[in-house]
């Protein structure tokens, strides 16, 4: 048995049904395809992807997680590493894989913006997060968790929030409920204009989020796109393809 570490967020899975589903939620999945699992713990979700899956690997950074598992699963590829460190070109080789992970909460949006920023690797994740950060991923404009990373996310993915797990599932418990999200990479990857606009825009138009469009992003926006009347607009009711629209005006007229 491992001890949970209270410096690693960690928080063990023990409802067997949680398990399961979450193992299951990529039943339309190629079997052959690379599957990757963060932070696998004791491997409450591991044993059931391991009878699915043959090409599965795990990343964990926990010595005692790590020697267990070397210990239960000798068959498992385990990646001794720091996910959010790691170079995931390095995972499969330079080609797409799928994510599973019941990530811990204090990183919840580091492993998105990970995510994020390797969406041309990271074709389907499932995973599961803080039930508040799991809505944020999932949320509609004009939601109040409606953010940044809402944003981002599903500009390159499509989101369904699966289930909620209680506290009690975990050992130990954590304080707050969880969410179990699906992302699953749009075929289009090409919005049309570069990252760095992209970006840019959607941080500058939520770091001022009580601010008309016309407000926040005055800095960047050139003067013939000014008085559009899109920038009427506040950035919780703008739709991804809005931000997109603002981000080619202002390429536009550079």
């Amino acid at each position: 048995m491992v001890e949970a570490k209270k410096y690693l967020g960690q928080h063990f899975l023990k409802d067997e049904v949680v398990c399961q589903d979450i193992a299951n939620a990529m039943e339309s999945a190629d079997s052959s395809e690379k599957f990757i699992e963060v932070g696998p713990g004791m491997g409450a979700i591991t044993k059931y992807l391991i009878k699915k899956y043959k090409n599965l690997s795990v990343v964990e950074v926990d010595g005692d997680s790590i020697s267990y598992l070397a210990e239960t699963y000798p068959e498992l590829d385990v990646v001794d590493f720091d996910f959010l460190k790691l170079d995931l070109s390095k995972l499969n080789n330079g080609e797409s894989f799928k994510v599973f992970g019941n990530f811990p909460y204090f990183i919840s949006s580091q492993i998105l913006n990970k995510i994020f920023e390797n969406k041309d690797l990271v074709s389907e994740v499932v995973g599961m997060f803080q039930k508040e950060v799991s809505e944020k991923v999932n949320a509609k404009p004009g939601n109040k968790n409606y953010g940044i990373i809402s944003v981002f996310i599903q500009a390159f993915y499509s989101v369904e929030y699966l289930f909620t797990v209680p506290e009690g599932a975990f050992d130990p418990p954590p304080k707050v409920k969880s969410g179990v999200i699906k992302l699953v990479r749009k075929e289009n990857q090409e919005i049309g204009i570069s990252m760095s606009t992209f970006r840019q825009v959607v941080k500058l138009g939520f770091n001022q989020r009580r601010k008309t469009l016309r407000n926040s992003l005055k800095s960047i926006l050139p003067e013939a796109t000014r008085e559009e009347e899109i920038l009427n607009k506040r950035p919780e009711q703008l739709t991804v393809n809005e931000f997109v629209e603002i981000g080619e005006m202002i390429e536009k007229h550079q």
